[in-house]
């Protein structure tokens, strides 16, 4: 058995875990970390100290997560590896909605509102009101019926249901259903820029930086239907300032919307505000499965 020295290590360790692997492709994949995790060990010229302070950062990275918080995820967005992995597998031909991030605040299983009603805990008070309608159809062009969109975002004052630890009340998420013609409409409330959370190592690193922790407003959207691929996405609202520092990667051209503003009056789904309101008309165009 070959030792270690500093010149074989990498060899050594890379070969074992390609060759150990009982399955092919985890053997390509661990062969192919260790080799980069030992180059960049050489390239920064890695301490002791330096490794033991980064291994005592993902301990609590690990700590912190829970099944409403994932500093995992968060940790992986803030780097750009999300927004890499997601482009490199989710291509879309011409004219199909582009994907982007999920996120670390997505909650599964929400409850389905009917056309034209409110995401969950939004009352006629909270923030600017916001009626977001469209279609949803195929890449042939073909409205598609019975789609849903899983959809979830934060609230007047930048919160996410996923964020409330103590509180289990369902807020701004729902399920969305097409009619026949493939048109939806719900109502809720114009999303706000938001800070990542920085109570956690990942919020301790980037304060160590000059990089901001707060993404744009943005609506975020799961749509789904039978013969189609599922599309995850959010519409970024153009009013904000901050679209081209997003702290995770996440903003893209293409899902930057204008908000319509409105005077007090009826709303498309035929309630009366009392207030002005903003309407979004946002189609989506899912491709084949």
């Amino acid at each position: 058995m070959p030792f270690a020295t500093l010149d074989t290590i990498t060899d050594i360790a890379a070969t074992r875990w390609q060759e150990g692997a009982k399955n092919p492709r985890l053997g390509q994949v661990m062969g192919s970390l260790v080799r980069h995790l030992h180059e960049f060990a050489r390239e920064v010229d890695l301490t002791e100290p330096e490794w033991f302070e980064a291994t005592e950062f993902l301990t609590r990275v690990g700590q912190i997560s829970n099944e409403k918080r994932k500093e995992f995820i968060l940790l992986s967005d803030a780097l750009g590896l999300s927004m890499l992995v997601l482009l490199m597998n989710n291509e879309v031909p011409e004219g199909a909605t582009k994907p982007t991030l999920l996120g670390p605040f997505y909650i599964p299983d929400s409850p389905e509102i009917p056309y034209g009603g409110r995401l969950p805990a939004v009352a006629d008070e909270d923030g600017e009101p916001l009626f977001i309608s469209g279609t949803v159809t195929n890449d042939k062009g073909e409205p598609v019926e019975g789609a849903t969109l899983d959809v979830w975002q934060n609230d007047e004052e930048g919160i996410y249901e996923a964020q409330l630890v103590d509180d289990d009340t369902v807020r701004h998420r729902g399920l969305v259903k097409t009619r026949a013609d493939g048109s939806y409409l719900f109502r809720t409330v114009a999303p706000i820029d938001y800070a990542v959370p920085t109570d956690g190592p990942v919020g301790e690193l980037i304060g160590k930086t000059t990089i901001s922790e707060f993404r744009p407003a943005h609506i975020h959207f799961i749509v789904s239907a039978d013969g189609c691929r599922p599309l995850t996405t959010h519409v970024f609202d153009s009013r904000s300032e901050r679209i081209g520092s997003d702290v995770v990667f996440g903003a893209r051209p293409e899902l930057i919307v204008d908000l319509e503003e409105h005077p007090a009056g009826e709303a498309p789904n035929g309630e009366t505000v009392d207030r002005p309101f903003r309407t979004l008309e946002l189609d989506f165009v899912l491709p084949s499965a």
